[in-house]
């Protein structure tokens, strides 16, 4: 196994385009899944290109319109920006991923390209409408994330590509929040999640809805017959709109964790919850 670490950009896509490589950020998945290859009796394992020297490809600004999270921005430092209410649900992704180690290494890009149906970070970013920055020896493209994520563990990353950035618009007023619930509170892969965005005029009223559940699906779905229902209710009346119905379209599967029947009713709970959550949050600005 060869192991690259470019100082440049332009060094690192000339070795992903020429090179057969796993791309290497935090390695916070990429070892665990190496070591569980291995122990049943794989011993394979890529040359590596470790993008952790190329320079630019770290920290949160803010643009004209929108925001830019890069690729080797950690967890921590989500958890620690001062951003505005737009990423609170986010940042509290942040804070559930894995424990402090992780979080100190794992990359925001690296939870997406591991495209894990039960990623915290994934519902956030499609509740926030994000697009994802891809840089090849061709060019830049970019996805919103619906696109980029194709399947179970799957995404519509090219060969030759590395991603570079996650690129969130700006929603004035708007604020999100994340629930998540496991086993148990803390170091735990999700049963279900959900992260709701949502912006209020001036009487209070939902002017734009986005609702993205995870761990119920091969990829995280947005609800989007809620989402259009929402739109012109207070608020405070939000989380009673919430019916089983508006979340026929997810696909949870049986496993160790809970039965399909179970995360469904989870989802819905969680859904409403979050509702709940953002209207009392509203309240207390307000007071």
């Amino acid at each position: 196994m060869r192991y690259f670490r470019p100082t440049t950009l332009a060094e690192a896509l000339e070795i992903r385009a020429s090179h057969d490589v796993t791309v290497l950020a935090g390695g916070t998945d990429v070892y665990p899944v190496r070591t569980a290859r291995r122990a049943w009796g794989d011993p394979t394992h890529k040359d590596v290109l470790d993008i952790s020297a190329v320079p630019g490809l770290k920290g949160i600004t803010e643009e004209t319109d929108r925001w830019r999270l890069g690729a080797l921005t950690t967890w921590t430092e989500l958890a620690r920006a001062e951003l505005p209410a737009l990423f609170d649900g986010y940042a509290q992704a942040a804070c559930d991923v894995g424990g402090v180690q992780v979080q100190n290494l794992g990359t925001l890009a690296g939870n997406i390209v591991t495209a894990s149906p039960a990623g915290d970070g994934i519902p956030n970013l499609m509740a926030l409408d994000a697009q994802v920055e891809l840089v090849s020896r061709a060019g830049t493209r970019t996805l919103p994330y619906a696109a980029f994520a194709t399947g179970y563990r799957q995404t519509a990353l090219k060969a030759d590509e590395i991603v570079t950035a996650i690129l969130v618009p700006k929603l004035d007023g708007a604020r999100s929040t994340f629930l998540k619930l496991g086993a148990r509170k803390y170091l735990v892969i999700s049963i279900a999640m959900v992260s709701v965005v949502v912006a209020t005029d001036a009487a209070g009223r939902i002017s734009t809805a986005r609702i993205a559940v995870g761990a119920c699906s091969a990829v995280a779905q947005r609800l989007g017959t809620l989402e259009a229902e929402l739109v012109g209710v207070p608020l405070e009346e939000a989380s009673s709109v919430v019916t089983a119905a508006h979340l026929g379209d997810l696909q949870p599967i049986d496993d160790v964790r809970a039965t399909a029947a179970y995360r469904l009713a989870a989802a819905e709970a969680l859904v409403r919850d979050a509702l709940s959550d953002l209207a009392a949050t509203d309240a207390r600005r307000a007071a």
